[in-house]
């Protein structure tokens, strides 16, 4: 099967949860034994291969072209969806697209005039629900819709916890030009407790988009970028409790990594953590910075961290995810055999 899949940026360039996710998605595609093709709309540079999937970095509009007359199916995300939904309907390749938000902007995506949508591949159950109930609303019938989350070997990311307090993306609250919603990943509660805790060693990261919010603590040291597949040790390895006071979060895919570790979480209330996180997550709303304090100061005691640590692991070992993926190749082969038996 010969897989085709539309993509503005990818790893180890850009890191974000969701090229993250694309990219063991994708693995997993080429492990089975299938010719895997990602064409960039917005990274340049040199092509590579990662893992059995071959990258192609923007050089023009037409590079697509290239692709297309030999894929069995397209596969796509975030804001390459509307085109990938014209170019399979116009060409007859099944479309895959990956759903990693609620925004309206990304639903009305799929309603685009002369729209091909073979399969929705949600990212956590409720953002199938939400995606479902929006359909509803509007009288029209959903897409074949799977969720596959966007889970982590514990194999890739295991190893033994730090001393530091870590923030995975600094971004301050800002408006997103793709979707026109205002979110952040919670940087004014990371800098408003180190400040207020000045013995305790906190650990930045720059994130691969937004604005991020740099400051100059001397308990605080600021990471640059880190590629996925450095996160195990230039970051979980030197963290102690992670945090994740993000104004929004789809599904949190950096906290599931860090509970390999047995990182305790504390995060702000989203749906998307709530699930993925579960009942190992400590959550307080992201506005309590008495509570996250309070939080900090009773993990820093060995009796609470140790219990809290094992509620990580236990929730780690539960999220183990061969069958998500499992779920993902038997779809995407499904989808694609529609083009190979001239089905439309």
């Amino acid at each position: 099967m010969r897989v085709l899949t539309l993509a503005h940026r990818y790893v180890p360039v850009h890191c974000a949860g969701a090229e993250t996710m694309l990219h063991s998605m994708l693995r997993a595609l080429a492990q089975r034994g299938h010719d895997v093709q990602v064409v960039l709309s917005a990274q340049g540079g040199q092509p590579y291969e990662l893992d059995g999937v071959k990258v192609a970095p923007f050089v023009s509009k037409r590079d697509v072209f290239a692709h297309l007359p030999h894929a069995d199916v397209l596969i796509s995300h975030l804001m390459n969806t509307p085109r990938a939904t014209f170019l399979g309907g116009w060409n007859g390749v099944p479309v895959v697209l990956i759903h990693h938000n609620t925004f309206e902007v990304t639903k009305r995506a799929l309603l685009t005039p002369q729209a091909r949508v073979d399969l929705v591949v949600a990212n956590s159950q409720w953002m199938a629900d939400d995606l479902h109930a929006w359909f509803a609303a509007r009288d029209i019938p959903p897409p074949k819709t799977v969720i596959v989350r966007p889970l982590a070997d514990p194999g890739e990311y295991a190893t033994t916890p730090g001393d530091r307090v870590t923030l995975v993306n600094l971004r301050q609250m800002d408006r997103d030009p793709g979707t026109g919603s205002t979110m952040g990943k919670g940087a004014e509660v990371f800098w408003a407790l180190a400040e207020r805790m000045p013995n305790t060693r906190f650990l930045g990261v720059r994130g691969a988009y937004g604005t991020q919010m740099i400051r100059d603590l001397p308990n605080v040291e600021v990471l640059e970028h880190v590629a996925h597949d450095a996160m195990r040790d230039k970051v979980f390895a030197r963290t102690r409790v992670l945090l994740m006071p993000s104004s929004y979060e789809s599904w949190g895919r950096v906290g599931v990594e860090a509970m390999a570790s047995g990182i305790p979480v504390i995060a702000h209330p989203t749906p998307g953590l709530r699930e993925s996180l579960g009942d190992a997550g400590i959550f307080l709303d992201r506005d309590d910075t008495d509570g996250w304090c309070r939080a900090l100061r009773t993990l820093a005691m060995p009796g609470p961290y140790k219990a809290a640590s094992r509620r990580a692991l236990a929730r780690a070992g539960e999220l183990a995810p061969g069958p998500d993926l499992d779920r993902w190749c038997d779809a995407v082969e499904h989808a694609a055999s529609r083009r190979l038996t001239g089905v439309r």
